[in-house]
Parts: structure tokens; sequence; C-alpha cells
């Protein structure tokens, strides 16, 4: 048996807790932004922190442009994924990817983070665009 971060991984690939009763993340970042991938009992929960709507303190950035833009990819999301605006002002995007394979294994870990970074690409790119810092 083998180690993955928080998990074992049996000589089939199957994924278990290093630590029976914790629920194991594998914490990671695409393009400088925290992002999280839990194995969960119907496939892997995936989630990035996109961004931050500027403060209105913060002299020269357009909140305004920031807010339209976390609307319209509000609105436009892929199935499956939810955005969530945070107290403090971060920007959370949300993937709970049920996966045909159970238990989950090692390559359906990998492969949904790939999968996951992929798809915010586009929604980050929007997000830098309108000024969304982190």
């Amino acid at each position: 048996m083998l180690t993955l971060g928080p998990f074992h991984v049996s000589p089939d690939g199957a994924l278990s807790p290093r630590m029976p009763g914790l629920r194991p993340v594998v914490r990671y970042a695409w393009r400088g932004r925290e992002c999280a991938a839990e194995v969960t009992a119907q496939g892997l929960r995936l989630v990035a922190v996109a961004g931050r709507i500027p403060s209105t303190a913060r002299r020269g950035v357009d909140r305004g442009a920031v807010v339209l833009a976390v609307g319209r990819i509000g609105q436009a999301l892929p199935a499956g994924l939810r955005l969530h605006l945070l107290a403090d002002h971060r920007v959370v995007l949300r993937l709970e990817d049920p996966l045909a394979d159970q238990p989950v294994g090692a390559n359906a870990l990998v492969g949904g983070m790939v999968r996951f970074a992929l798809t915010l690409n586009p929604l980050l790119d929007q997000l830098e665009a309108a000024g969304a810092g982190l």
C-alpha cells in the first residue's frame, strides 16, 4: 500500500483515509488560487477560491465591474458548478462531481482535479479581466 497525501492507495488504486474517521482533503493551487479536493461518499467535492471582490477602500479598482462579472459567471456556470460569495467577499466555486467508480481511486481523484482546473480557466480569465484579485 502506498500513500498519496492524506490517503492510502490500495493495490487496485482505491483510496481510503490514512486516519479513519477523518475527511481527507488534498489542497493544491491552480493559477495561484487555493483549491481543495475531497473524496465523499458520492464522489468528489472540488472547491476553489476564484477571487475576491475588491474593497470600496481600494482606489483605482472598479468594484462594480467585478460584481457584474461575478453575476454573469453565476448565471452561466456549467452543470454541477456552484458559485458562492463569502462574507469576506471571496468568490468560491464548488463542484460536486459524482463518480461512477466507487470506491474512488487515485486516477479518478487526479482526473477530477484536472477537469476542475480546466473548467475554472475561462471563469478565472473573466474574473481577472474584471479586476477580481486574490
